[in-house]
Order: structure tokens, then C-alpha cells, then sequence
């Protein structure tokens, strides 16, 4: 099998096999798939601001955010945009290439998508690239975010079907899955991952990358989030530590079965030792957040990620350049 071959007919027996190979020939394997399609010293870096904290009526067993909770965070009203634009300014200025916004809803009204909007078009104008993450959206929303210049629609389906519903009752599997085509069908790229260390199986770790790489089209961002503690949500009290080498393994494994994807360590960085990291780039890792808050949660210092980029000889990739947004007819 030639590396560079993208695939969407892997089975879970293939991943199962790929993902058990010796760890030198995994890494080797991953490595060799990753400089096929990346540069394999740079890394994408990308921003998040939560526009709308709270108070959410999804019951994700993992947010902090659900209404459903008693995690002391508390519900907030949508941002304005000159709030949100001066924070994408600050992080445009601190090095992110992407800036992602998401808000705390089951799916947004149609009389915030005006505002919405506006947030895509300023943020876009700066020469960011854009992400929003709102819940389940419709067709007419994705047709409306994408002709104010959205980029990205981020959307994970958290876990493998099987482990779905033991983290969420509220909607499906199915639900993320139909608003994952409604963004591909209005030409947003998609960024979809999931959590790993919820109490799931290495098995359901697994089955969700086969689940991505055998999509229609693969994400073209793949964040792979770490379960952080979160005190007064349903998953922390089943919740397990990733030995760090089921990690790098995971990261193996999503990079062979999804080659052209970005795959970005996300959520749980902080707990993470520099070595780990190093390894996780070694798999084919090559995105990760910048700044101090990632949504309701903590991420690493700046100067902390420059240190450990230059320590390993890796450089931020350029930027993209931005299309512009598609005119009213």
C-alpha cells in the first residue's frame, strides 16, 4: 500500500492491527505518512474564545458548560462583536492562524446568526482563517455562515458509536453526524475529533478514528482532546488517566488512516510533559491551541509552547491566505 493513499473504507480490524504494531514501526509508519503530505517541522496553531459560556440544555457527561451540571460555571449572553474581534486581534498578535468560536448552545437561533455573522466577516477580514463550533446547525445556517466567510465548522462526535450514549442522552451519534454533511455539503471543511480517557475502552479510542476515516471526506482537522478533570460532571467519576504511550498510539493511528488531516493536540496539553508532546509530533501531530484559556479550561503559558517548538527545531506553518467571503447575489 502506497503511504500517501487516502482512504475511506478502513475497517476496524485494520485500525485494530496498525494500531498493535511494534512502537518503532508505528512511529515509523506514521512518520513516513506524515512528510507525504506535511512538512513535518511545522505546526498550525489556532485560538479559541468561548462567545457564549453556559448554561448549555445538551447533557454531555464531560462539559462544564451543560446546563444539566452543577459545575459552578455560569451561563453568559452571547458576546458582542467588537469583543470578540479584539480578542481575535490579540490572538492574531500572539501567533494563531485560526481563530475558533464557539458557543455554549444545542443549536443557535436564527436571530443570532446576524451576529454571528458579522463575528465571521470582522475576524475574516483581519486575515485570520475562521471556526465556529455552535451545536447541530441546518442548511440554511451553513449556507449563511459560509457566505459570511466561514472556514471551519467544528463539531466532534466524542467517542466511538458504541460509547456514545453512555456520555450523552440529549442527542445521537446520528445528530453529529447529519451536521457534519450539512457543513460538508455547504463547503465548510469540517474539524471533528473527540476525548480520549471518559472511561472508554482503548477499543472505542479505536473505533472512533475509524469512524472519522470512513466519512464521506475525511476532517480536515482532527482535534484529539485529553479528558481534564472537571468537578460535578457525570464523566469524572469514571473517568481514567491515557497512559501516555496509548496516546502517541492514537495519534499513530490517526495519522495513517486520515494522511492529509490535520491533527491537533488540543484540551489536556497542560498536563502534558514536554517529552510527551515531542512524541505526539513525532506520531504526526502537527496543530495545537495557542493561548492561556481554551474555552472553560486551562492551556499552556506562550512562552511555554515557543520554548518547546524551538527546543524541537518546529516552527509555526505560514498562515493561509484567507478567500475572501462570497458576495449576495
Amino acid at each position: 500500500m502506497t503511504e500517501a493513499v487516502i482512504r475511506t473504507d478502513w475497517t476496524l480490524e485494520e485500525a485494530r492491527a496498525i494500531h498493535a504494531l511494534p512502537l518503532p514501526t508505528l512511529m515509523a509508519r506514521a512518520q513516513a505518512v506524515h512528510r507525504a503530505h506535511f512538512d513535518p517541522t511545522a505546526i498550525e496553531t489556532a485560538s479559541l474564545l468561548s462567545i457564549k459560556t453556559g448554561g448549555c440544555p445538551e447533557d454531555c457527561g464531560y462539559c462544564s458548560q451543560s446546563a444539566h451540571h452543577a459545575t459552578g460555571v455560569k451561563a453568559t449572553k452571547l458576546l458582542d462583536a467588537d469583543t470578540v474581534l479584539a480578542a481575535a486581534k490579540r490572538a492574531k498578535a500572539a501567533g494563531a492562524q485560526r481563530f475558533c468560536m464557539g458557543a455554549a448552545w444545542r443549536s443557535p437561533k436564527d436571530r443570532d446568526m446576524d451576529a454571528l455573522c458579522d463575528m465571521v466577516k470582522g475576524v475574516a477580514d483581519l486575515g485570520l482563517e475562521t471556526c465556529m463550533t455552535l451545536g447541530m446547525l441546518t442548511p440554511d445556517q451553513v449556507a449563511r455562515l459560509k457566505a459570511a466567510g466561514l472556514d471551519f465548522y467544528n463539531h466532534n462526535i466524542d467517542t466511538s458509536p458504541a460509547y456514545y450514549s453512555e456520555i450523552a442522552s440529549t442527542r445521537t451519534m446520528e445528530d453529529r453526524l447529519d451536521t457534519l454533511e450539512h457543513a460538508r455539503a455547504g463547503g465548510i471543511k469540517v474539524c471533528c475529533g473527540g476525548i480520549l480517557g471518559m472511561g472508554e475502552a482503548e477499543d472505542d479510542r479505536i473505533a472512533l478514528l475509524v469512524t472519522l476515516a470512513t466519512l464521506p471526506t475525511h476532517p480536515q482537522s482532527v482535534p484529539v482532546n485529553l479528558w481534564t478533570e472537571i468537578d460535578g460532571v457525570p464523566v469524572q467519576s469514571r473517568a481514567r488517566p491515557v497512559e501516555p504511550f496509548s496516546l502517541v498510539r492514537a495519534i499513530a493511528l490517526a495519522r495513517i488512516l486520515m494522511p492529509a488531516s490535520v491533527v491537533r493536540l488540543s484540551a489536556g496539553r497542560l498536563e502534558m510533559s514536554d517529552e510527551l508532546q515531542a512524541l505526539c509530533f513525532l506520531a504526526g501531530a502537527n496543530s495545537i491551541f495557542v493561548g492561556d484559556q481554551l474555552l472553560t479550561t486551562d492551556n499552556p503559558a506562550p512562552n511555554r509552547d515557543a520554548n518547546l517548538l524551538t527546543r524541537l527545531g518546529l516552527r509555526i506553518a505560514p498562515a493561509v491566505p484567507h478567500a475572501p467571503p462570497i458576495a449576495a447575489e
